[in-house]
C-alpha cells in the first residue's frame, strides 16, 4: 500500500513501512527491500528524514536524472568529463603488476583472509603506483595528495572498489565449478561475472541526492528540494527488472549494475581491471586456491555492504 504525495510534509500512512535503520537490518537488508519494493515504492522514513525510492526504474532514472542534484555517481557524464587524459593502457599496467605483487605475498600461507591481505591492499596500490608513489608510503598518502592526482573527486572510491572486490571473489569462490571456470577465462567473461557481483551485492547500498523540483515516481511524487534516499540494494533485486534477482548468475541474459555509470572514469576503470587481474594473479600464483574449510563469507554494511573477511587456503 503506497500513498501519493504532493507536499514537503508528509502524511501519515495507513500501514508504517519498514525502515533500513531498524535494528539488525544490517545482517539482511534484503527481506525489508522486497517489502519497500512491493509495498512502498515512494515513502516517507522519519529516520533516515529522506524519501525512500526501491525500484528499479526509480532509482536508476534518479541517479542520472538532473532533478535529483547533489550526489556523484563515478562514470556519469559530469564525472567523465573531468576525466580526459587517463592513460588506460598504464592504469591496466599498475594493476596487473600490483596485483600479481600481493598474491605472491600471500602465496605460501596455509591460510589467509583475502580481505584483509589483498582486497584492502589491491586498489590503493593501484592508484599509489599510477601515481608513483612508493609502495611504503602508498596507505599514508594513497587517500588525500596521490589519490586527488589521478581520480578527482572519485578519490572516495577506493574504499569502495575495496568492497567491490572483496564481494567479487566471495562470490567467485563459493562455488568450486565456477572458480575453476573463470580461472581461464577471457577479460569479456571476467568482466560479466564482475557485473553480475556489482548487481547481486551492490558495495554502495544506499545514495543520497536531494531534489530540484517535483519528481512523478512509482506510488506517487518526490516533493521539490526533498531528501531522496536511492536504495540501490534494493533496485538491483528487482524481479521486474532481473529474473531470477537473488541468484548470482554470471551468465544471465539481463545484465546490469548501478554502482558505477557507463562513461570513462579512473575509479571505474580501474576497478574493472582489479577484478580482472585480482583473478588472474591469484590463481597463476596459487591454482589451488579454495575458500577454508567450514568459512561461509559474512556480508555486512547498511549504507556500503561486503564481506568482512574471506578465509581462504592458498594451497588447496
Amino acid at each position: 500500500m503506497t500513498q501519493e504525495l504532493h507536499s514537503g510534509t508528509p502524511d501519515a500512512p495507513r500501514t508504517v513501512p519498514p525502515s533500513p535503520l531498524q535494528p539488525g537490518v544490517g545482517r539482511d537488508p534484503y527481506r525489508l527491500y522486497r517489502t519497500l519494493r512491493e509495498e512502498f515504492p515512494l515513502t516517507y522514513d522519519p529516520l533516515l528524514r529522506a524519501w525512500l525510492l526501491s525500484r528499479y526504474a526509480d532509482v536508476a532514472t534518479a541517479l542520472t536524472d538532473a532533478r535529483f542534484g547533489h550526489g556523484h555517481r563515478p562514470g556519469d557524464p559530469p564525472c567523465a568529463s573531468g576525466h580526459r587524459d587517463v592513460d588506460v593502457d598504464e592504469l591496466r599496467a599498475v594493476a596487473e603488476r600490483t596485483a600479481y605483487v600481493l598474491a605472491r605475498r600471500i602465496a605460501g600461507r596455509s591460510q589467509v583472509d583475502l580481505v584483509a591481505e589483498f582486497c584492502h591492499w589491491l586498489p590503493a596500490g593501484t592508484v599509489a603506483a599510477a601515481v608513483g608513489v612508493p609502495y611504503r608510503d602508498m596507505m599514508r598518502l594513497v587517500r588525500g595528495r596521490a589519490a586527488s592526482a589521478l581520480a578527482g573527486q572519485c578519490t572516495a572510491q577506493i574504499a569502495v572498489r575495496e568492497k567491490a572486490l572483496a564481494s567479487f571473489l566471495a562470490h567467485v569462490l563459493g562455488d568450486p565449478v565456477r572458480a575453476a571456470e573463470l580461472r581461464e577465462a577471457d577479460a569479456g567473461t571476467v568482466a560479466r561475472a564482475w557485473t553480475e557481483s556489482l548487481r547481486r551485492d551492490p558495495p554502495v547500498q544506499v545514495a543520497m541526492r536531494r531534489t530540484s523540483a517535483d519528481v512523478p515516481v512509482s506510488g506517487g511524487t518526490v516533493p521539490a528540494g526533498a531528501a531522496v534516499a536511492l536504495l540501490i540494494g534494493a533496485a538491483s533485486r528487482d524481479p521486474e527488472r532481473f529474473r531470477a534477482p537473488s541468484a548470482y548468475d554470471p551468465h544471465r541474459d539481463d545484465p546490469g549494475q548501478l554502482t558505477y555509470g557507463s562513461g570513462p572514469c579512473p575509479a571505474v576503470l580501474l576497478a574493472g581491471l582489479e577484478a580482472q587481474y585480482a583473478l588472474r594473479a591469484l590463481f597463476d600464483a596459487m591454482p589451488r586456491l579454495r575458500r577454508a574449510d567450514g568459512f561461509r563469507p559474512e556480508f555486512t554494511g547498511l549504507i556500503t555492504r561486503a564481506p568482512r573477511s574471506l578465509l581462504v587456503r592458498p594451497g588447496g
